[in-house]
């Protein structure tokens, strides 16, 4: 029989001890480079969402400023089957677009000076009231897209601040980000329904009134939550809009 025990004040272990320490030793090094990568892999992907913060460039389009402010940028050979792009509009910083500052130039061919904030298929310009002015084309090369009715339809999403959510912060959605989007939506960012499809891109719906009036103040208590909205859907160009009280909105856990 060769039982082994620890001595404290021997300079070197016995075999069998010294063997197992080390074993134990090699182990937690493993489990400490595992660990990380392991939780790393696990945590949700961060969309291709862009800020080109600092890089100012001039779009040119048809201002519309109801329901929320957005230019109808033209699209060349009627791409993807639509005439127009509709890019949303808001304000340096945790601000919505002053819809009665630019109320002049709506319907009319403007030049926006901004900063593109971008994600998947949805593109949003940062600009200022006075870097908005009408072109010299005084009438619209084309005609305004009329808003066309897609019936009433059921959604299932998340409401996000749509400044945040392009590319400002991300990801810019979510619980941890909720605090944020509260302050965005209330500064003016138009708020928009995000549904995830099981296939395909995510699909961003511009949410207001069931009179087609902002509904800032009245979707704060619900930011970053699922929820279920039953509605009338409205399209312009690439533009999807939600009417629907917002009192009729329901949680969904």
């Amino acid at each position: 029989m060769n039982d082994e025990f620890y001595i404290g004040w021997e300079k070197k272990a016995a075999p069998d001890t010294g063997r197992g320490v080390h074993k134990i030793v090699v182990a937690l090094w493993a489990l400490a480079l595992v660990m990380p990568l392991t939780f790393a892999m696990s945590q949700r992907l961060i969309g291709t969402s862009v800020f080109e913060w600092g890089n100012l460039k001039t779009i040119s389009g048809i201002l519309q400023t109801e329901p929320y402010p957005h230019l109808l940028v033209p699209r060349p050979g009627r791409a993807a089957g639509e005439a127009f792009s509709s890019y949303y509009l808001v304000a340096p910083w945790k601000f919505g677009l002053n819809a009665k500052a630019i109320a002049p130039l709506n319907g009319k061919s403007v030049a926006i000076k901004g900063t593109l904030i971008y994600c998947e298929n949805q593109t949003m310009i940062e600009t200022k009231p006075e870097w908005i002015v009408a072109t010299t084309n005084a009438s619209p090369t084309r005609e305004t897209p009329p808003f066309i009715s897609l019936g009433r339809q059921t959604f299932i999403g998340e409401i996000v601040d749509s400044k945040c959510y392009l590319g400002v912060m991300n990801p810019g959605r979510l619980t941890p980000h909720r605090a944020c989007a509260i302050r965005c939506i209330s500064g003016g960012a138009p708020p928009i329904l995000l549904v995830q499809p099981k296939d395909g891109l995510p699909i961003c719906i511009l949410l207001v009134s069931a009179e087609g009036k902002p509904v800032n103040k009245d979707v704060l208590d619900m930011v970053a939550e699922p929820v279920e909205i039953t509605g009338d859907v409205e399209r312009q160009g690439d533009l999807l809009v939600l009417r629907a009280d917002p009192r009729s909105y329901r949680r969904t856990k």
